[in-house]
């Protein structure tokens, strides 16, 4: 079978950035050197993280640390896979009360991470909002490539649906079922993709609600070839901002060893398991909602995604942003005169629908949030101290994923589950 590469797209592509003169993309074939640079480089980080995160969760077992989960348990369908279960401080684990739930699954460009590196989020969400919050889990690539991950992630949210331990509110008679599922980066992608397949969205309990966090939706584009898509701030140290022409984004030097990793070859990139971004509107749950970071490359596609789900949703005023037009408010996602949006721990949340809309009709509805001056992973206090940036870029970024959660709790509360 012949190979199509990735390639921009021509004259005549739509405004999402899908050409309609192709109607299938595969992954370019890598020479055989860069294949072996980036198999080292992965599996020799998979190797030096492995043993730093076994001791890190041996530790905390044994002294759990503020915002630790209440349980851990496995599943039989994926015994290796255990998922860690958050009910909220108010909660009186004794009592037969449920609860509304959230599902999360964690990033990591699907060959990284931990559920461990979202316990803070997860913890500050469920106490906030008094919701079970249920963190789900999945193989990793290059050893388990597409599609291994979205069906361990379906394995586990079937199995902890079932799971008659849990005080999910199975209420089944209401506009909405109470539950939803959301993730961070890959996580993002995971949970659109999952949202997607018959067993859940035909499930009596299928998330009402499906929230992507600064997720990758659309891996049909080289990482290069996102770039100029996200504005740059010369006014903010590094790494918000970015000295002369260097533009370089803390995900670039990574995301290519990523996609080989997780990418088969001769893949559909187009496939919506795959790219989240060319789901169809009916595939997916009934509310979406897309969070993403102004200073991320991976926006524009968050962007594109939720402006053409509004559209299709019945604002036929809404325009899907081109990756590549003329215009550069099409073209950049954010602020784009590069200046710094908002005072210190502000969000923009009405008024300016390049960072904030929301939207219901019959039967479903969409938000959309960019939050303003922020890095890819700034909800993450363990990213945060990677990325760096300072105690002022930190504090900043710690009091905007405060404002979001709540924001996102409110809308699951009063919009979606109408609790």
């Amino acid at each position: 079978m012949a190979s199509v590469t990735r390639r921009k797209p021509n004259n005549g592509a739509h405004a999402d950035g899908h050409d309609s003169k192709e109607t299938v993309l595969r992954p370019p074939t890598l020479p055989f050197l860069t294949k072996l640079k980036y198999a080292s480089y992965m599996y020799g980080l998979q190797s030096v993280l492995g043993p730093m995160l076994w001791v890190r969760e041996w530790k905390e077992s044994r002294n759990p640390p503020p915002g630790h989960p209440d349980v851990v348990k496995t599943y039989e369908c994926r015994p290796g896979l255990p998922v860690r279960i958050f009910f909220p401080s108010s909660y009186d684990q004794t009592s037969a009360a449920t609860l509304p739930t959230l599902f999360t699954i964690h990033g990591g460009g699907f060959c990284i991470g931990h559920q461990r590196d979202d316990d803070e989020w997860n913890r500050a969400f469920a106490d906030a909002h008094s919701v079970l919050v249920v963190s789900l889990n999945y193989s990793k690539a290059p050893a388990s490539p597409f599609p291994t991950a979205p069906h361990d992630v379906e394995a586990l949210l079937l199995a902890a649906l079932a799971d008659a331990s849990l005080p999910i509110d199975r209420t089944t008679d209401g506009p909405t079922t109470r539950t939803a599922i959301a993730g961070f980066s890959a996580g993002g992608n995971l949970a659109l993709a999952v949202s997607q397949l018959p067993s859940i969205n035909t499930h009596p309990l299928a998330p009402a609600a499906v929230t992507s966090i600064y997720g990758c939706l659309d891996l049909s584009y080289a990482p290069q070839d996102k770039l100029p898509n996200r504005p740059w701030k010369p006014s903010l140290p590094l790494p918000r901002g970015e000295p002369g022409d260097t533009k370089r984004d803390p995900l670039i030097g990574l995301a290519p060893v990523f996609d080989w990793s997780y990418i088969p070859y001769g893949q559909d990139l187009r496939d919506p398991l795959l790219s989240p971004l060319y789901a169809p509107r009916d595939a997916l749950p009934r509310y979406v909602c897309v969070v993403a970071a102004e200073l991320d490359m991976l926006a524009h596609e968050s962007w594109r995604f939720v402006s053409r789900l509004s559209r299709e949703g019945g604002n036929k005023t809404r325009e899907v942003p081109d990756r590549e037009s003329g215009e550069v408010q099409w073209r950049v996602c954010g602020n784009v005169r590069g200046e710094v949006t908002t005072a210190e721990g502000e969000l923009i949340l009405s008024g300016d629908e390049r960072f904030a809309f929301e939207e219901t009709w019959e039967g479903g509805g969409v938000k959309w949030l960019l939050v303003p001056d922020v890095l890819h992973g700034f909800d993450n206090p363990h990213l945060r101290a990677v990325f760096g940036g300072g105690a002022e870029a930190e504090r900043d970024a710690a009091r905007k994923t405060e404002v979001y959660i709540a924001e996102l709790g409110r809308w699951l509360k009063e919009v979606v589950w109408r609790v």
